[in-house]
């Protein structure tokens, strides 16, 4: 049942697809146009329907009709095209069989690079199992190829086995996740379901509906640049003002210091000099009074940084991103215990946490369908020491067809 699922997650991988936060097109690199056009000529092959793509917004979306007569909710399995923010060209993945669960692993034939339980502990976790690693120069992407061969696989399984019945069955492939506009121009309307579940989390057992509430902060400072010789009661130095800024901020109310339900500033960007500097903040907590909080105490230092001079010297371009898709989830919980009793009846125990940052999912149960997250197997995301375990995704490829077997009892 899973023959092509190591063979197909390889090929994905290996196939270049980053985001570009800096594009204005959408999806923001062709490489990720040429993905999604291989995938939906593989969809076609499998024998799915209505296979299309969607040129507006970059998703691949193909429908497995259903083989029961009675009516049942429909549900749509979602996940990404893009990769993140690190090198993704030449991706080499290595495959380790029969993991020991304690020795370190060399990604680079020098061994600058390893895997190893004192850095990363939960490598004990996959005693025996086969690791799909890096080779220490790009990511894997595992965030989120896995999640598309899982889906693909679990289609696969359900077309070539007719006896596990289910209902209608939507998938969707699409693009810029990582950098956060991926579905923006998702169209809820031509997915037409009642639910669905993105395969974009991590270790196995997770389930998750709650993310942040998410918004950031663009800012521009501008100083009064003279000869520092002469600079006494003249000179307003713009990465000054930057830091003194910053020190406004809570100072252990950032990413490094948090975990769990606590929200944070992450100053993401600085750069400049005395004449101007620039700052980025991305502001995120899960409840939305403490997230209006934040966003209203950056207005509130701006005030106070201006306040000294007779021009505006501090602006800011404050957005949000998305919203805590909890909010919409708790609605109808049913979706939730559906996925939860898939896991048990597989004996996979159910994490069941809030996501420390946000998924396609966010939008999209805000667009009006529910869309809460199922974890895909991989760790370490976002760089060198990404890895992924083999029987992970036959899991998570378990759960997907699992969820749509009892969807149908």
């Amino acid at each position: 049942m899973y023959e092509n699922l190591l063979p197909r997650f390889l090929r994905y991988v290996k196939t270049e697809t980053r985001s570009n936060s800096k594009s204005e097109t959408t999806p923001s690199t062709q490489t990720q146009v040429a993905f999604a056009q291989t995938l939906k000529k593989e969809l076609e092959e499998l024998g799915m329907s209505d296979v299309t793509y969607n040129e507006t917004n970059g998703f691949v979306i193909a429908t497995l009709p259903s083989n029961i007569e009675k009516e049942v909710r429909s549900i749509g399995f979602i996940a990404h095209m893009d990769t993140a923010d690190f090198n993704a060209v030449d991706v080499n993945p290595q495959i380790l069989e029969n993991y020991d669960g304690e020795s370190t692993i060399k990604l680079d034939p020098e061994g600058k690079f390893t895997l190893n339980t004192t850095d990363f502990p939960n490598l004990k976790n996959y005693a025996g199992q086969t690791l799909i690693t890096t080779d220490g120069t790009t990511l894997l992407g595992a965030d989120d190829k896995s999640g598309i061969a899982e889906i693909m696989t679990a289609m696969e399984i359900l077309i070539k086995n007719p006896s596990i019945k289910h209902g209608t069955i939507r998938v969707a492939f699409g693009p810029d996740e990582e950098i956060g506009v991926g579905a923006d121009k998702f169209d809820v309307e031509q997915f037409n379901v009642d639910f669905a579940y993105t395969m974009d989390g991590g270790p196995v057992g997770e389930l998750q509906y709650e993310t942040f509430n998410a918004a950031q902060a663009d800012i521009t400072i501008q100083g009064k640049n003279v000869h520092p010789g002469t600079a006494k009661n003249t000179m307003i130095n713009a990465l000054q003002l930057a830091i003194d800024f910053h020190n406004q901020l809570p100072k252990n109310e950032v990413p490094e210091k948090t975990d769990g339900y606590e929200g944070f500033f992450h100053l993401a960007e600085l750069s400049g000099t005395p004449e101007e500097a620039k700052m980025t903040y991305i502001i995120r907590d899960h409840d939305r009074e403490k997230f209006e909080a934040r966003k209203a105490l950056i207005t509130k230092v701006q005030e106070i940084i201006n306040q000294p001079f007779d021009q505006e010297r501090v602006q800011i371009n404050l957005y949000d991103q998305y919203y805590n898709m909890g909010e919409i989830i708790e609605k109808d919980m049913s979706i939730i215990e559906l996925a939860k009793n898939a896991m048990i009846e597989l004996e996979i125990d159910p994490v069941i946490e809030p996501v420390r940052g946000g998924t396609d999912g966010s939008k999209i149960s805000y667009l009006g369908i529910p869309t809460p997250n199922i974890f895909a197997g991989g760790e370490n995301m976002h760089g060198r020491f990404e890895f992924v375990s083999l029987q992970a995704m036959e899991k998570a490829t378990n759960v997907i067809v699992k969820i749509a077997e009892n969807n149908a009892k």
